[in-house]
């Protein structure tokens, strides 16, 4: 248990933290899922515009230190990729 009052305002702000990050995290994955549902439904346009939309927040996550850029740099050349095959 934390004993000093820096330790303690330490655990109330990582609390705080995490919960912010989690969102984040479940919001972009959200917009990856609408590009992952168009590419299943084959709508090359709609996939198209879920990406546009899906890149911005995804490159925020990256500025926000919630992703790494390599992973986000990764998932968007294989979303893009799978777009292009349609």
């Amino acid at each position: 248990m934390a004993n000093t009052p820096q330790a303690k305002k330490r655990i109330r702000r990582n609390e705080k933290r995490a919960e912010i990050n989690g969102n984040r995290l479940s919001r972009i994955r959200t917009f990856v899922k609408k590009v992952e549902a168009a590419l299943d439904g084959g709508d090359k346009a709609a996939a198209s515009t879920a990406l546009a939309a899906a890149q911005p927040e995804m490159a925020r996550g990256v500025a926000r230190g919630v992703l790494h850029k390599n992973t986000v740099s990764r998932k968007l050349s294989r979303l893009t990729k799978r777009i292009a095959a349609l």
